[in-house]
């Protein structure tokens, strides 16, 4: 066949291969580029310093680290972004860091690290590092320090139970000669004990981590009570296919906040994504709605999905005023991805 033949074809095969991504009810080119720009200014950011690289955020680092390789894939991209790979290596360089107390800076970071290097040469020393910083007495047995900053959702005393959900979610991806071993079995019994001890009274948010830190680890919630959760989350749903984030409380009262009472992009997509994760079959009529609802609330400018501060007003533009509206752009794009056949 001649070049000048394989030309059209070759074109026709280009724009075929785009169409998921370009032609859908949503872009998946414009949320990357969108998480892309977000982590540069991140990068940039002094307060975000770190040794190595820069500190991984549960608003806008974790949530990258989570969604960007998913769209890499879609996007046929075949190399891990700048940002992907600069994240990685701050956790990496840091992975030895210890302290004679267990701080809740260290004890955030020790479970991200072990969350996102768990497939790699550096999992065992993170994982190690992980268990030698859980609570080993108290009403906190078996969880790890974690930031009580009056900021919600990631950063109040409720987010402890968060926080030991991702080790959960963390520990079922441990290689399975790791997680046989006597010892690491221990650890894994009292983490999974903490989240049965304090599942009850915790907003609906953090138990919704909990679920998808099952789909790794089982014992973090018993099979008896995960359709009865599902089943709370579907009441909850509003008429237009989304969730509010008071649906997803109870929640402490920030006068200072915004007020939300319509559905909103983080908790619809923090859900859709954790309910498909959990074996939701995308074809469930009140998920379809719910992944029309993201389909249709991505900006068409930007790529991003909106979301505002639950804890205060910001200055716009500023980098806290975007931070919920970066984690809401990545579960979004997750919960999406997570849709493709």
């Amino acid at each position: 066949m001649t070049t000048m033949r394989l030309r059209p074809l070759i074109t026709v095969l280009a724009v075929l291969t785009a169409l998921p991504v370009c032609c859908a009810d949503w872009n998946a080119r414009l949320a990357a580029d969108y998480l892309d720009g977000r982590q540069k200014e991140w990068f940039a950011w002094k307060q975000a310093a770190a040794s190595g690289g820069p500190c991984v955020s549960c608003h806008t680092g974790m949530t990258y680290l989570l969604a960007r390789p998913a769209l890499r894939r879609v996007l046929g991209e075949n190399q891990p972004t700048r940002y992907e790979t600069g994240l990685l290596r701050g956790l990496r360089a840091r992975v030895s860091n210890k302290e004679p107390v267990a701080s809740p800076a260290l004890g955030v970071e020790a479970v991200l690290s072990a969350l996102f290097l768990s497939r790699e040469d550096a999992a065992i020393p993170a994982f190690e590092r992980m268990w030698s910083l859980q609570i080993r007495d108290g009403n906190a047995k078996g969880a790890w320090a974690w930031f009580q900053l009056d900021l919600d959702p990631w950063e109040t005393p409720d987010s402890r139970f968060f926080g030991a959900s991702l080790a959960a979610l963390a520990a079922g991806a441990a290689p399975a000669a790791y997680r046989d071993r006597p010892e690491i079995r221990e650890r894994v019994a009292q983490l999974a004990s903490y989240l049965g001890r304090e599942r009850q009274g915790q907003p609906l948010h953090n138990r919704l981590t909990g679920l998808w830190a099952a789909t790794t680890l089982p014992e973090a919630l018993p099979e008896s009570m995960r359709q009865p959760l599902i089943d709370e989350v579907w009441r909850k749903q509003e008429a237009d296919g989304g969730w509010t984030l008071e649906a997803l409380g109870p929640w402490k009262e920030h006068s200072a906040a915004p007020r939300w009472t319509a559905s909103n992009a983080y908790s619809t997509g923090f859900v859709a994504f954790v309910l498909q994760k959990a074996g939701v079959a995308r074809s469930h009529p009140k998920l379809s709605q719910a992944l029309d609802w993201l389909r249709s609330h991505q900006d068409r400018q930007s790529g991003h999905w909106s979301a505002d501060s639950m804890n205060k007003r910001y200055e716009p533009g500023s980098m806290p005023a975007r931070f919920m509206r970066d984690a809401a752009t990545g579960f979004a794009a997750l919960a999406l991805l997570e849709a493709e056949p």
